[in-house]
């Protein structure tokens, strides 16, 4: 994710959607997406329609979620032949990359992994309606054309399941002004599976915000020692597919 330029042009839909609200761009995907803070308290996710997820299943993940944990409120979501939107109320929190948390990586690091504890306690494992498990995501690939060697077709033995967040990059966490974890978003790959798929991708993202060193701050706020096997076979998987 980046910034986009102050200057970007706001879409027509995306006009459409705010119904008459300003507009500030504020993140910019690696797809093409956009997402809008609007001045009346919403956020309007833009972008092009992609094979791996689908607003549509953010907002049903969302939508799901919103009754056991903190997650933005859906208020209305779409597509048309080309594009994909998603409009939430926002949350008065920041991302733990926000400028002002870079600045302090061991208040930022520590809430990542006590808010992903917190969300794998939260949530309900009986009650999911959605897959996250090795076998979903390798056939999910394969259906995008993504052929992963045989070693990354079956993990290991399951640890606990949990309901995983799907993306549980350092971004995806919202901290309070006090640095504790306040939410969560971008939940559009959340279902059921081994709670190492969302660990090691945290640790993981750690050092792409950070910098070397902060998965064991993350790990310990976590309140899980290091399982090497587990951390190494979901951050391959991660990056392949």
């Amino acid at each position: 994710m980046s910034i986009p330029a102050p200057d970007l042009a706001v879409p027509g839909a995306v006009r459409a959607l705010a119904r008459g609200a300003a507009l500030r761009a504020v993140w910019r995907n690696g797809m093409g997406g956009v997402t809008f803070r609007s001045d009346d308290g919403r956020y309007i996710k833009y972008g092009p329609q992609q094979a791996e997820t689908s607003m549509r299943a953010e907002a049903e993940r969302m939508e799901w979620a919103h009754a056991f944990t903190r997650v933005p409120e859906v208020l209305e979501s779409g597509e048309d032949d080309a594009h994909e939107w998603l409009v939430t109320r926002a949350i008065d929190g920041r991302s733990a990359v926000d400028p002002h948390w870079l600045a302090d990586p061991a208040t930022a690091v520590r809430a990542v992994g006590e808010g992903l504890r917190a969300l794998h306690e939260a949530l309900p494992v009986a009650d999911c309606p959605f897959d996250w498990s090795v076998r979903s995501r390798v056939s999910h690939a394969a259906a995008r054309g993504i052929r992963l060697p045989v070693a990354l077709q079956e993990g290991p033995p399951v640890d606990q399941l949990v309901v995983c967040h799907g993306d549980a990059c350092c971004p995806n966490t919202l901290l309070g002004d006090d640095g504790g974890w306040l939410a969560h978003v971008d939940l559009g790959a959340l279902g059921v599976g081994d709670r190492w798929a969302d660990i090691a991708v945290a640790a993981m993202s750690t050092e792409w915000n950070y910098g070397p060193g902060w998965d064991g701050v993350l790990l310990e706020a976590y309140d899980i020692a290091p399982d090497e096997e587990r951390l190494a076979f979901y951050r391959d998987l991660w990056n392949a597919t």
